[in-house]
């Protein structure tokens, strides 16, 4: 019996949804079993946190290419393929013993990861209708987050319990199942099962990637990107395990609890800033700022806290990193607006860098900072993690210079294009009463 058009519809976008669900599982697993894979490996913090800026920096690269590839072959091969990447991966990382080993599963991990989000984002305009793209993209990101939930829980228990071995085999099972399921079920259209784009020239290739980058709506979306999603990324994909329990002095399962609060918090309140996005499209660069204020002001609470924080505290959080996943996703309406259909692998596929360069260059810099503060010794303490936390500061300060200056850009070219002329959020507020009158001659 075949299934009504909707109910299709969301059959399909829960196949691509499964699976980016288990590639969510495959980049964060390394963040519960950093001490084991330290123990394991035998390294330090620096080496540790190079297996995950690895895989990002094999991510992030293989972004526009991905794009590329997602214009020309469609969602379901690319999806198929990385299921399967990231299961050779994970299997390998379950028997190898060495650091070469290691470094070869990360890669494909990141591989893998790289062909799926974009990949599944992309389904969603070609199956639902407009209006209901934003909050179906809010969804798609955050309902994919419960892989970290899989990660933070049953695998964490399993390599508890049964070991590494078992725990990354079970992980390389699962991308095994998905990337069957993808391939038996995955429709790129309503219309084809596989859609496949005209062939590229590299002249053309060239002229789409400089069109995409040059317009200041893709950097806008690439900057965003970058501002709200590390520091949720950082601290799921490497750092908050280790910073909660070495640090912080919580056991395992206090720690796994609150990546799990981490996770559900950002279901959450996915929904809500894709209806935000959706009512008011013109104000969607301060629901981003908004976003990067929260993590700043909780990391400021957590890092002056004298000695550790207490629990509340903590709950806090990860309550605000939370909202950085929804944040980043709206990078990715920003390159759906500003691009014309067949360009939006592509400005997808520079957006999605961002975050990932912003994260491992923060993983990165925390594992450097806390070598030089203990010498290469997995004996952290607490004011090891707030010398190495502070980091991110740095980072998200850029971040935030590349969204004003792009917002800027982008809406002059709006004014230019379309005569469009977004008010300052200031005269909005005026005419509402928070700052007394509006000038006269700004409505």
């Amino acid at each position: 019996m075949a299934l009504r058009p909707e109910a299709r519809a969301w059959a399909v976008w829960g196949v691509g949804l499964s699976a980016y669900v288990v590639a969510v599982l495959h980049r964060t697993s390394l963040g519960v079993a950093g001490l084991d894979a330290q123990a394991r490996f035998q390294v330090g913090a620096g080496a540790l946190a190079s297996f995950a800026v690895l895989q990002l920096l094999v991510y992030a690269a293989l972004q526009v290419p991905v794009g590329v590839l997602l214009d020309r072959f469609g969602s379901m091969r690319l999806v198929v393929s990385g299921a399967l990447l990231m299961a050779s991966g994970q299997a390998l990382m379950a028997v190898t013993h060495d650091m070469t080993g290691a470094v070869v599963a990360r890669v494909l991990v990141g591989a893998g990861d790289a062909m799926t989000f974009i990949s599944v984002l992309r389904l969603v305009p070609q199956w639902f209708p407009a209006r209901r793209v934003p909050v179906l993209t809010q969804l798609t990101g955050l309902m994919g987050q419960a892989g970290q939930v899989l990660s933070a829980v049953p695998l964490a228990a399993l390599l508890a319990g049964r070991g590494w071995s078992t725990a990354f085999g079970a992980a390389a099972g699962a991308g095994v199942f998905v990337g069957l399921l993808a391939l038996a079920a995955l429709h790129d259209s309503p219309q084809r099962r596989v859609s496949s784009g005209a062939a590229m020239t590299p002249r053309q290739l060239g002229a789409d990637l400089a069109t995409a980058w040059r317009h200041p709506g893709t950097r806008l979306g690439l900057w965003t990107h970058f501002s709200t999603q590390f520091t949720g990324t950082v601290f799921a994909l490497m750092w908050g395990y280790p910073f909660l329990v070495a640090g912080e002095g919580l056991s395992r399962g206090q720690a796994s609890a609150l990546l799990t609060v981490f996770v559900l918090t950002g279901m959450a309140a996915g929904p809500v800033i894709g209806v935000l996005v959706q009512r008011h499209p013109m104000r969607r660069s301060w629901l981003v700022l908004g976003v990067i204020g929260a993590n700043a002001l909780a990391w400021a609470l957590v890092l002056a806290w004298p000695g550790r924080a207490p629990l509340p505290l903590l709950v806090l959080l990860v309550l605000a990193l939370g909202l950085g996943g929804p944040g980043s996703m709206i990078g990715f309406e920003f390159a759906r607006t500003f691009n014309p259909p067949n360009r939006l692998g592509t400005a997808t596929g520079i957006v999605n860098v961002g975050g990932f360069v912003a994260s491992l260059v923060t993983i990165l810099l925390v594992g450097l900072v806390l070598d030089a503060r203990t010498g290469g010794r997995a004996g952290y303490g607490i004011d090891d993690f707030k010398l190495a936390m502070s980091v991110q500061y740095v980072i998200g300060g850029l971040g935030v210079i590349g969204i004003l200056r792009t917002r800027r850009l982008a809406r002059q070219r709006l004014a230019t294009e379309q005569g469009l002329i977004v008010r300052p959020m200031r005269e909005v507020l005026a005419d509402r009463g928070w700052f007394g009158r509006a000038r006269a001659g700004k409505r």
